[in-house]
């Protein structure tokens, strides 16, 4: 999958926001309410790797993968970075992506996740 249609996938999920985080703003992040579900690293090195939220067997097999390593503080957590998105399998990475996004809608209260997906409805 090319980066501007992950980017635009990305943006495409309900109440999906994006925005630099801190400083130097080295990091692309997209979120949902207050929860994130999927980051990119803005800078050298590595530019444009990716990083998702999974479950902890997918996290596992995918640490196995050549390019695909536990994401930086995040890893604990279960979080991976895929260093070249390019070169992932597509509908693999669809399907990774919307547990990310699950996960984080999962995370709001209930009050926040009707608040998110209302706004879409309108």
């Amino acid at each position: 999958m090319k980066l501007a249609a992950l980017k635009k996938l990305c943006a495409s999920y309900a109440g999906a926001r994006e925005r630099l985080h801190a400083d130097p703003s080295n990091v692309l992040v997209y979120s949902v309410g207050e929860k994130s579900f999927a980051y990119f690293k803005t800078s050298e090195p590595e530019r444009w790797r990716f990083s998702i939220r999974v479950t902890p067997a997918r996290f596992l097999e995918l640490t196995d993968m050549p390019g695909v390593k536990p994401a930086r503080y995040m890893g604990r957590f279960h979080w991976v970075t895929i260093v070249a998105v390019e070169q992932f399998p597509e509908a693999y990475l669809r399907e990774l992506l919307e547990y990310s996004y699950q996960k984080a809608l999962s995370g709001l209260t209930k009050k926040k996740r009707d608040e998110v997906l209302l706004d879409v409805l309108d």
